[in-house]
């Protein structure tokens, strides 16, 4: 199968359409389709002298390289035709290939056309045609007309397949490649579904939805030229344009906060007022910050782009946070790429540390009062361990927990001391939690990711810093419960060491909310 690109746009390998035209190819896996630049090729105007009619019938008079291009899309199967929209129609020099087809028709007039029509020299009924074109609107809904009246009369209406984006310009905008990313996934699935036989309906229907909403898109635009409503004269200083577009994907929560940038190495101060309506940035007249971000301009757009990863970026302190860190834990909820509305997810199912202690706080408050009766309250918790992955996810900690449980339990009902199975059991309880903050995920980590991105914060260094801290804590704090619990259930307060241990799992869980919001804060300050 031949498949021929005609790359309409002034830009080539550039064209911001080509993203699109490039990811299709790539689903349809047409790695062999040829390729070629219209801007660079030499196609002259049209003389509209009508030679290749009548004085050298289906030849051109012009000698360029149009003879070649016609070949190559006679022979061709599929011809894709990528292109920008240019003032609402196709490029200067598309339109000149456009034109110089006139060799492929015949001077007589066709028969059956409501309109008028030239019948084809050549048998083209087996070509397939597929438009792909992007536009600087914020949607293709009326901005095509023309387009789409013009291809109508080349291919026949209803019998080219089409893919009309707007929002083209972002597709060069490193900033924003989570979105445009996931846009390009569509159109490759788009070509895969293509080559097998046609786009879904489905696909075609998540093809037309925008990137982003219309006042988003256009606040981003507006600010891309660095030129002011009221002053046409731009500024080499685009720090403030940055800043715009930045402020342009704020999604409110229903919080209103002042975030303040400060850009060390320009010395520039900017203010984004987060409302519950939306976003402002603002130049002077600054107000009291909730939180302020210290950071190069440079490095700030590095991070923008993916160049670096933020995350480290803080972690090895090459910006600071001052104020309120809660924004900068909600970062992506508030300033990243809203998902598709058509993207449909299968809800992931969290980890509930609950999961993890239940079994152990079963024999712990249980064997202490009776040991029979304790021990199988242990092997019924522990087994039912695994019906609570049902709801939710498994952590290898918990699949650990549940033989050495089960072992313990038995052990009691076997006769072992009661005193040294349960003195034992936090010794055991507490180097799994020891031995669980060496590993690349510690324990905590698995429990509190929920909270922070899921599995993306696992590739936080401060995130990680921080759970390996606390699961050293929680730990250590377990390996010396041992010694009290021994000494007390020789004791009258035997029976009540499983309420009093138990009191651990709570005060450490509050222990753990705090410490995940401070670490990281006081990181952040430097």
């Amino acid at each position: 199968m031949k498949i021929l690109v005609l790359n309409g746009s002034p830009k080539s390998k550039s064209s911001n359409t080509m993203y699109l035209t490039r990811a299709f190819l790539e689903g349809a896996q047409w790695e062999d389709a040829e390729i070629i630049d219209v801007a660079k090729a030499n196609i002259k105007s049209c003389l509209g002298c009508f030679a290749c009619w009548s004085k050298t019938p289906g030849m051109c008079v012009i000698n360029d390289d149009m003879s070649e291009i016609l070949a190559k899309m006679i022979s061709a199967d599929v011809i894709i035709w990528s292109f920008p929209l240019y003032y609402f129609g196709v490029p200067g020099d598309l339109k000149n290939l456009i034109d110089r087809q006139l060799p492929l028709n015949l001077p007589f007039m066709a028969e059956g056309n409501e309109s008028g029509n030239h019948p084809a020299r050549v048998d083209l009924t087996h070509q397939k045609h597929l438009v792909i074109s992007t536009c600087g609107f914020w949607t293709q809904k009326g901005n095509y007309d023309a387009v789409i009246a013009m291809f109508d009369h080349l291919c026949g209406k209803g019998t080219y397949t089409s893919i009309l984006c707007g929002q083209g310009e972002l597709f060069h905008f490193q900033e924003l490649k989570d979105r445009t990313d996931a846009y390009l996934d569509i159109v490759r699935r788009a070509g895969a579904e293509y080559a097998a036989g046609g786009i879904r309906s489905g696909t075609q229907a998540e093809l037309t939805e925008p990137l982003y909403p219309r006042d988003v898109f256009e606040k981003m635009a507006d600010a891309s030229w660095g030129i002011s409503k009221n002053d046409d004269t731009g500024t080499e200083d685009d720090s403030l344009n940055f800043t715009i577009q930045m402020s342009a994907l704020y999604r409110p929560d229903g919080v209103e906060r002042v975030l303040e940038f400060y850009y060390t190495d320009i010395d520039k101060t900017y203010q984004i007022m987060l409302t519950k309506q939306g976003a402002e940035v603002i130049t002077d007249g600054f107000k009291p910050y909730t939180t302020r971000i210290e950071t190069p301009y440079s490095l700030w757009r590095s991070i923008s782009r993916g160049e670096i990863s933020g995350q480290d970026a803080l972690f090895k302190r090459l910006y600071k946070i001052l104020g309120d860190f809660n924004l900068m834990i909600k970062w992506n909820e508030l300033f990243g790429t809203p998902p598709s509305k058509s993207t449909s997810k299968i809800p992931q199912r969290k980890t509930n540390m609950m999961t993890f202690l239940l079994p152990w706080i079963v024999i712990w408050t249980t064997i202490a009062i009776n040991p029979t009766i304790g021990a199988a309250a242990g092997i019924v918790a522990a087994a039912s361990v695994t019906l609570l992955w049902f709801v939710f996810q498994p952590v290898i900690y918990e699949q650990i927990s549940i033989p050495i449980v089960t072992g313990l339990s038995l052990a009691v009902l076997f006769g072992a001391d009661t005193r040294l199975v349960v003195s034992g059991s936090y010794l055991i309880f507490g180097l799994i939690w020891i031995i669980g903050a060496f590993p690349k995920i510690p324990l905590t980590a698995y429990y509190s990711a929920a909270h922070y991105g899921n599995e993306n914060a696992f590739s936080n260094p401060l995130f990680m810093r921080t759970n390996r801290i606390l699961t050293a804590a929680w730990g250590g704090l377990y390996v010396i419960t041992p010694i009290w619990t021994y000494i007390l259930m020789g004791t009258d307060y035997s029976s009540y060491i499983g309420l009093i241990n138990s009191a651990l799992p709570a005060f450490m869980g509050a222990f753990t909310a705090w410490f995940q919001k401070w670490y990281p804060a006081r990181w952040a300050r430097g």
